[in-house]
């Protein structure tokens, strides 16, 4: 079954517009700030870095040519801006509780 059109579109400027809203969260979270950072500071930021990474590799993984016209990477790419936006949003609740 073929993905509607404008999947591949929606899905790159989701994860945009996801990597935007958690660039703008560390700007003004204090990554700057003088000073030493805690054992919860490392966890916002790792958990900011693996989303962006995923985040970042939504356009990759949807654009990727495929062997056979019927396949398509759609649903993986789902599932990277899933995990991409989660654990964006996981780094901030754990910036608000810590």
């Amino acid at each position: 079954m073929r993905a509607p059109s404008g999947s591949v579109p929606g899905l790159c400027s989701a994860s945009a517009t996801m990597f935007a809203v958690g660039m703008a969260f560390l700007g003004y979270w204090g990554v700057y700030e003088p000073g030493g950072w805690d054992r919860s500071d490392l966890i916002v930021v790792v958990l900011a870095l693996i989303g962006f990474a995923a985040l970042g590799s939504v356009p990759w993984i949807v654009t990727t040519p495929v062997a056979e016209e019927g396949q398509e990477k759609i649903v993986a790419a789902r599932r990277a801006l899933l995990l991409g936006v989660a654990l964006i949003w996981l780094s901030v609740l754990v910036s608000f509780f810590s």
